[in-house]
């Protein structure tokens, strides 16, 4: 399923979402957070989503400008972020924690097993929020920035924080992606696919190992090699 979803913050209107429509509380709030609009979801006062799920009203404990303009963001469905483009800053630095190749692919293999819509219907992405070992949260959408927008929800609301914050994702990784996660805080990201020259400077810049193409027994390395235990057995 392919929806327009309307987003009003404070009762106005902001833009609207070409997503799947599931999770929409967490998309809201999570990409406010990725936004930079707020610093966690203490600051929402109430979300509600609108019987015939097109419309998300979102009420803010505090004002909040809407944007003069939207830069349209990179890939089909594509997503929205503010035009200025300012960088937004981490909502923890990356830790170093270190991970085995098997233990990174082990990581892919689970987030390919948990792609309970993917399974169903094919033609989605998948994101999910790992500690290392195991998967903590899991979203997906038609839209590979919507499922991070829908994981910093999730993280936001259900107050989860790994200490090793690692992302996982079945789409490319483009400036901004990149971006959302460096805003979640991860120190990893690992994709099925490929990152963009822009994704790989910022990672690099930002201190984030970025991970392309990890599926059966390789992965590339793209930034920060540092964090992968290639010593292990």
């Amino acid at each position: 399923a392919e929806a327009d979803v309307t987003l009003s913050v404070n009762g106005e209107t902001w833009l609207s979402f070409a997503c799947t429509p599931t999770d929409l509380e967490a998309l809201a709030v999570g990409f406010l957070f990725n936004e930079g609009v707020i610093q966690s979801a203490a600051e929402v006062m109430s979300v509600r989503v609108c019987a015939e799920g097109t419309h998300i009203d979102l009420w803010l404990s505090h004002s909040a400008a809407k944007p003069a303009q939207w830069r349209r963001t990179s890939g089909c469905t594509g997503g929205a972020t503010t035009a200025q483009g300012a960088p937004i800053p981490m909502l923890d630095p990356p830790h170093s924690t270190l991970i085995s190749p098997e233990q990174l692919l082990d990581n892919m293999d689970q987030l390919f097993s948990n792609q309970a819509l993917y399974h169903e219907v094919r033609g989605i992405h998948c994101a999910a929020l790992s500690d290392g070992q195991t998967l903590r949260l899991i979203a997906e959408d038609i839209g590979r920035h919507n499922t991070l927008d829908k994981l910093a929800g999730m993280m936001s609301t259900q107050n989860i924080y790994p200490e090793n914050r690692i992302l996982l994702t079945t789409g490319r990784i483009s400036s901004e992606m990149l971006q959302k996660s460096s805003r979640m805080g991860a120190s990893m990201i690992i994709s099925l696919t490929s990152p963009t020259s822009l994704s790989v400077q910022l990672a690099e810049e930002n201190g984030i190992t970025l991970i392309g193409y990890a599926k059966r027994n390789r992965f590339n390395i793209y930034t920060h090699p540092e964090r992968i235990n290639l010593d292990a057995p």
